[in-house]
C-alpha cells in the first residue's frame, strides 16, 4: 500500500531525495573535514540546509511548470474558441475595444470600422428593450443568452447565437463584457423554409412543381394530392399525364413547354380541371443548379365562375326589359321632334330634344351590356357575308355624320375608290369602326381632321383611324381596351360614353381571328387600327369543292 501512495505523490519523492542528498553531503564533508575545528559543524549544517532547500527549489520549479501548462492549455482553448466563434469585448462605457477575425470576417468590418464605437452599433434594428434588457442582466453580474441580428457592413442581416458575460475589474465592479457568438443565420433559414414550405402544403389552392427536362411532379401541396388521390411515394417521379390524362392536363404542358419555348416566365389562364373551372398561373424557373422547373398555382374558381353567372343572368334580363320600352319612349319622342303631333313651342323642343339624344345613349349603354354578357357567355353571333369592304367604310362613316356635325370635324378616306371583296359580318364591322370614329371625333379638337384608311396586309385587311386629337398618356395606355377604362384627359359626362366601346371592339375583333391596336403621341393625336383575315367565303368554298368533286 506503501509503494503506490509514494510514486504517486510527488511531495514525497521531493522529501525523500532531498534526504538522501543531505545525507550523501554529510558523509563526504565529515569525511573531509574530520579532525578540523569546524569537521563536526559543516556537515550537520550542510546537511540541514540541503535537506531544507532542495525540496522547495524543486516545488517552485514544479509549480512554475505547472502554471506554464495550464496557462499553454488555456491559451489553446482560448485559440480554438477564437477559432469558431466571433468574440466581441466591450469597455465600461459601452465601447467596444476589441473583436477578434471571426467577427470581422462573418460582418465584413475592418476592425478599425469597429473600435471605439459604440457597442450597439452592430445591432440590427433590435426589438424593443432588448439593449436595456442586456445591460440591466450584465449589471446584475449575470450572462445574457439569445439571439440577435447583426448588422452587416453591406448591409446583410447575420443571425447569431449570443452569450454575453459580464467583466469585473479589480474592485469587483462590472467594468465591460465580452460577448460569444456563434452564426445561427443558414439555421434560421431552414427553419423559415420549413415553415414556408408547411404553409404551402396546407394552402386550399393547388401548388405543383415540375421538373422542366423530364416534366415530372418533384412536389405537390395537401390539395393536389387530394385531388389526384396520391401520396408523396406515389406522384414523386410522376409525369402529370400519367396521373390523369385529359385535354385538361394536357392544356397545362402545353402551356409550360410554350413559356420554356419562348424564354417568357409566366403565364395565366382560366381552364377546366376534372370538370372544375380553374385560373392556373405557371412560373418557369430557369436554374443551372438545380435544372428547370414550372411552379404551377391551381386557384378553384367556382364560386367565382357562378357569381358572375347569376349576376351575368341578372344584367341580361334588366337589360332586355329596360330596351323595350325605352325603344317605345325613343319613338314616341322621334314622333313629337318630327311634328307629327302638330307644332310645339321652342323651350319643349329644345327639352325634348335633351331627351331625345338621352334615350339614344341608354340604348347603347344597354346594347353594349348585353353585348359584354354575350361575349362573356360564348353566345355572341356572327353573321358572315360577301360584302363590300369599302361600302362597309363608307356606311359607318354616314352612321357618324350628326357626331361630325356636333364636333366640327373634316373625314377623309383612303383606299376605299374601288370595291374592296370582303367575307365578314357587315353589323359587327360597322360596330367596331363606328365605336372607333365615335372616340375620334369626341376627343379630337375641334375642326381637326380624321383619316380613315384600309390596306391590303398580304394575308389580312388592315384599317385605322387616325385623329389630331389630345393623345394618351403614357402611364394610362395599358387601360386602354380595358372595361369602363376613363382618361384623365377625357370628360364622359360632357363628351358621352360608357367606356365599354373599346373592350367591345377588342373582343369582336379577336373572335374574328384579328388582333387590335394603337399608336398614340400625347399633344399630337392616335391612330386605332385592326386587322381582319382574309376569310374565304362561303360561296367560294362551296364552289371550289363542287369543282373538284366533278373533276
Amino acid at each position: 500500500m506503501v509503494k503506490p501512495t509514494i510514486l504517486k505523490d510527488g511531495t514525497t519523492l521531493k522529501i525523500l531525495g532531498s534526504a538522501g542528498l543531505a545525507s550523501a553531503w554529510y558523509v563526504v564533508a565529515n569525511g573531509l573535514l574530520d579532525g578540523t575545528a569546524v569537521g563536526a559543524v559543516i556537515p550537520v549544517f550542510g546537511a540541514i540546509a540541503i535537506a531544507t532547500t532542495v525540496p522547495l527549489i524543486l516545488q517552485q520549479r514544479a509549480a512554475k511548470k505547472l502554471i506554464h501548462d495550464r496557462y499553454f492549455s488555456m491559451s489553446q482553448r482560448l485559440d480554438a474558441l477564437s477559432e469558431h466563434t466571433c468574440i466581441k469585448i466591450v469597455n465600461a462605457d459601452g465601447k467596444i475595444i476589441e473583436v477578434n477575425d471571426k467577427m470581422l470576417e462573418l460582418t465584413g468590418y475592418d476592425r478599425d470600422d469597429l473600435l471605439n464605437q459604440p457597442a450597439d452599433v452592430m445591432y440590427h434594428e433590435p426589438t424593443p428593450g432588448l439593449i436595456e434588457e442586456i445591460r440591466s442582466t450584465l449589471e446584475r453580474g449575470e450572462s445574457w443568452e439569445g439571439e440577435t441580428g447583426l448588422r452587416a457592413k453591406d448591409g446583410r442581416v447575420v443571425y447569431t447565437q449570443a452569450t454575453i458575460m459580464p467583466v469585473y475589474d479589480s474592485s469587483g465592479n462590472v467594468a465591460g463584457s465580452i460577448s460569444v457568438r456563434t452564426d445561427v443565420s443558414n439555421t434560421k433559414a431552414l427553419i423559415e423554409e420549413r415553415h414556408t414550405a408547411q404553409t404551402l402544403y396546407e394552402l386550399r389552392d393547388d401548388v405543383w412543381i415540375i421538373d422542366s427536362d423530364t416534366e415530372t411532379f418533384n412536389y405537390m401541396n395537401r390539395t393536389a394530392e387530394t385531388r389526384f388521390d396520391v401520396t408523396r411515394g406515389d406522384y414523386r417521379g410522376q409525369s402529370l399525364v400519367a396521373l390523369h390524362d385529359t385535354d385538361d392536363t394536357t392544356k397545362i404542358i402545353e402551356a409550360c413547354r410554350a413559356l420554356k419555348a419562348s424564354g417568357t416566365s409566366m403565364t395565366r389562364f382560366e381552364s377546366n380541371l376534372m370538370g372544375v373551372p380553374v385560373e392556373v398561373s405557371i412560373k418557369f424557373l430557369s436554374g443551372a443548379e438545380f435544372g428547370g422547373r414550372y411552379l404551377i398555382l391551381i386557384c378553384d374558381i367556382s364560386a367565382r365562375v357562378e357569381q358572375e353567372k347569376q349576376k351575368s343572368a341578372f344584367i341580361s334580363t334588366v337589360s332586355h326589359e329596360l330596351r323595350s320600352p325605352l325603344t317605345s319612349i325613343k319613338g314616341a319622342m322621334g314622333l313629337l321632334l318630327s311634328r307629327s303631333a302638330g307644332e310645339l313651342p321652342d323651350k319643349a323642343l329644345s327639352l325634348l330634344e335633351i331627351a331625345h339624344r338621352n334615350a339614344d345613349r341608354l340604348i347603347l349603354i344597354i346594347n353594349d351590356i348585353l353585348d359584354l354578357d354575350k361575349i362573356a357567355n360564348g353566345e355572341m353571333e356572327f353573321d358572315r357575308q360577301d360584302t363590300d369592304l369599302a361600302a362597309l367604310v363608307r356606311e359607318a362613316d354616314q352612321a357618324t355624320a350628326m357626331l361630325q356635325q356636333r364636333f366640327g370635324m373634316t373625314v377623309e378616306m383612303s383606299g376605299v375608290d374601288a370595291p374592296i371583296p370582303f367575307y365578314t359580318d357587315p353589323n359587327r364591322f360597322i360596330q367596331i369602326l363606328t365605336n372607333l370614329l365615335s372616340n375620334a371625333y369626341k376627343f379630337s379638337a375641334p375642326n381637326s381632321k380624321i383619316l380613315i384608311e384600309v390596306k391590303d396586309a398580304g394575308g389580312q385587311m388592315r384599317i385605322s383611324v387616325t385623329d389630331e386629337g389630345q393623345g394618351i398618356p403614357a402611364a394610362e395606355q395599358h387601360k386602354i381596351f380595358t372595361r369602363f377604362s376613363d382618361m384623365t384627359n377625357s370628360d364622359r359626362a360632357l363628351k358621352g360614353g360608357t367606356g365599354l366601346g373599346l373592350n367591345i371592339c377588342k373582343a369582336i375583333v379577336e373572335t374574328m381571328g384579328g388582333t387590335i391596336g394603337f399608336d398614340t403621341q400625347e399633344g399630337v393625336g392616335s391612330t386605332f387600327y385592326f386587322y381582319l383575315p382574309k376569310a374565304t367565303s362561303r360561296m367560294k368554298t362551296l364552289a371550289d369543292a363542287s369543282f373538284r368533286r366533278s373533276a
